[in-house]
């Protein structure tokens, strides 16, 4: 949701704090600020409303010095987004300054406490008693101990939190938590740094030390981390994650944004997925930590995601179910938490996350594991939280994502998914060996489908006039693909702000028909599958009340050319496998339409790439 940074070291704060949120940006981008602690022991805090570079040009003018600091980059919960609700938060005194990434479930409930014992508050924040927390704590018995002092204050808060607090006391240290929301470390000959994640720290390290939930990390200038546990005793055997990418690989290269360089990367990234993958054996997913006995006892299998990894887990369902015969409840994990749930014996337990810090997502394999569910995530950030707490992993090696919306992840975990299903089925005895590599040869043909479909982008930039400007438009499939228009409704909806709405073909005329009249832009999906003859009529429909049909069809459908406006046209493939090849026109078309517009396709107003909060 939001990103924290920290650094204290022998180099000015300010450069690498200001590159580090400029990096985490894609979290969060409502306000930033900095925090730097002078060499005469001042603290001095820029912050304002607004983008990275706003705070560059303001931290340019106020000429910070110092070798210390925290910095911040915001998604508003708490407080709109101000120059006063903007990170860092401090103390009364001036001298303590705190970055909080989380909820603090019971601020309302200790501002008020804290303001009847004296103390002001500036912001509209949850952070905000935070800072006055540690204050008390500072100037009472944890004074010239920053971890008690920290540890003193997280002890009267509930909620989520990644915290890093710095004291003009002392000079040159930084103390660090989490509890719920990600944070990593890194010791370096430098100095020492924190962050949210691990991008920022890609250009300073190779290696990170992942901290624990209630672990205190203090950061000293002389790049030393020094790690405590919750019970206050010393971690001495910390838990590290190599960078296994380099920092250019989170640069623009030459596009003209991330969105379209994470889109022209999934031809590599999914033939990365795939390689290797199938043996004489069958499909090779050693990630499971399950042998085939285990695997063929699955009878229910529930997935929990988020949305556009929720639009993963719908497609899930179709191949596990077709391919393995196993049956597949697809649940919101926000709704999930809060729903009965219905497990055998022999349930597991499928999350899939981009981030591997999704809130909901993790609390909800939380409860399945507690009730005995094996767990196992589909992600795409090594460490994360989700791969640390499940049973097995598979890692989707798209590489880092630094557009909000999802496109690269997306379709690579539509391919990790169907190696499960592979595997299952091959498993429990729904398949036989050859079937099995009937389909991984057919996956392996997906990345050059995908590279066709980028030749064809010509398409999707004539249909931009046709949803430019609308109001709201409609987007139809059947089978799987209703999936595929689920997720490309969401991205018109994110990137480009057009209301689109998604159905199932055949129940567009149980209400959203009603919405039709001349002009109304309608995208129908009908590739050639077994349910091509259903959405034509469908099409036929939307026509005859005056809709613009633009199609997404196979190549050669002469009947949908003539019925329709316009025709996005796709390879033919295996009807299950064309929900990764044909959502890339999706991605193109909502981009294409949003530049269009004039509108920043990576940051999507009032979004964040990864959701920490409940």
């Amino acid at each position: 949701m939001c990103g924290v940074v920290g650094y204290t070291g022998k180099n000015q704060a300010v450069t690498w704090l200001l590159d580090g949120l400029q990096t985490l940006e894609y979290r969060g981008y409502d306000s930033a600020g900095v925090a730097i602690l002078s060499p005469a022991g001042n603290l001095h805090v820029v912050k304002c409303a607004g983008r990275v570079a706003t705070l560059r040009d303001r931290c340019e003018s106020a000429n910070l010095v110092g070798t210390c600091g925290i910095g911040h980059t915001r998604w508003a919960t708490h407080g709109a987004p101000s120059d006063r609700n903007a990170h860092p938060h401090t103390s009364c005194d001036g001298k303590i300054a705190v970055v909080h990434n989380g909820i603090i479930e019971n601020f309302e409930e200790l501002r008020a406490q804290l303001i009847a014992e004296g103390h002001e508050f500036k912001s509209d924040t949850d952070t905000e008693v935070v800072a006055h927390l540690f204050e008390d704590a500072w100037n009472g018995p944890a004074k010239g101990d920053m971890v008690l002092a920290l540890r003193n204050t997280t002890a009267r808060l509930e909620g989520a939190w990644a915290l890093a607090v710095t004291c003009a006391d002392m000079p040159g240290t930084i103390v660090v938590t989490r509890k719920g929301s990600p944070l990593v470390v890194a010791t370096t000959d430098d100095g020492a740094y924190a962050a949210s994640d691990v991008m920022p720290l890609a250009s300073v390290t190779n290696e990170v030390i992942q901290l624990d939930d209630d672990d205190i990390a203090l950061l000293s200038e002389d790049g030393t981390v020094q790690i405590t546990n919750a019970q206050g005793e010393p971690v001495r055997e910390v838990d590290t994650l190599g960078i296994d990418w380099d920092a250019s690989a989170a640069t623009l290269g030459g596009y003209s944004d991330f969105m379209e360089k994470e889109i022209s990367e999934q031809p590599e990234a999914i033939a990365r997925l795939l390689q290797g993958r199938l043996s004489e054996h069958g499909i090779e997913m050693d990630e499971l930590a399950m042998g085939n006995r285990e695997m063929s006892a699955i009878d229910r299998i529930y997935v929990i995601a988020c949305g556009t990894s929720y639009n993963v887990g719908l497609i899930a369902k179709s191949m596990i179910e077709h391919w393995a015969r196993v049956f597949v409840s697809v649940e919101y994990a926000s709704e999930f938490n809060y729903s009965d749930v219905l497990i055998t014996d022999h349930t597991l337990c499928l999350i899939i996350t981009q981030s591997g810090e999704t809130a909901d997502t993790l609390a909800a394999a939380r409860r399945l594991k507690a009730m005995g569910c094996r767990t196992f995530a589909v992600t795409n950030v090594l460490g994360s939280s989700a791969a640390r707490e499940s049973d097995g992993t598979i890692y989707v090696q798209a590489g880092p994502e630094v557009a909000v919306a999802s496109t690269k992840a997306y379709t690579a975990q539509m391919v990790a998914c169907a190696l499960f299903a592979l595997r299952l089925g091959l498993a429990n005895g729904s398949l036989e060996l050859p079937e099995v590599e009937d389909v991984y040869h057919e996956l392996e043909c997906v990345p050059d489908l995908i590279r066709e479909v980028f030749g064809r982008s010509w398409q999707d930039k004539q249909a931009v006039r046709i949803f430019r400007g609308a109001q709201s438009a409609l987007y139809l499939g059947r089978g799987t693909n209703s999936t595929t228009a689920y997720e490309g409704a969401l991205k018109m909806k994110e990137i480009a702000y057009v209301h689109a709405e998604a159905y199932p073909a055949g129940e567009m005329k149980h209400g959203p028909i009603a919405l039709l009249e001349t002009g109304f832009p309608v995208l129908a999906i009908v590739p050639a599958d077994h349910v091509h003859d259903k959405t034509v009529s469908n099409i036929q429909e939307s026509i005859a009340r005056g809709a613009t049909v633009v199609a997404l069809a196979t190549d050669g459908d002469e009947q949908v050319a003539k019925m329709c406006e316009h025709v996005l046209w796709v390879p033919p493939m295996n009807e299950y496998l064309v929900p990764i090849v044909a959502v890339v026109h999706l991605q193109m078309l909502a981009r294409f339409v949003a530049k269009a517009k004039g509108l920043d396709v990576d940051k999507p107003r009032n979004l964040a790439k990864s959701v920490t909060v409940e």
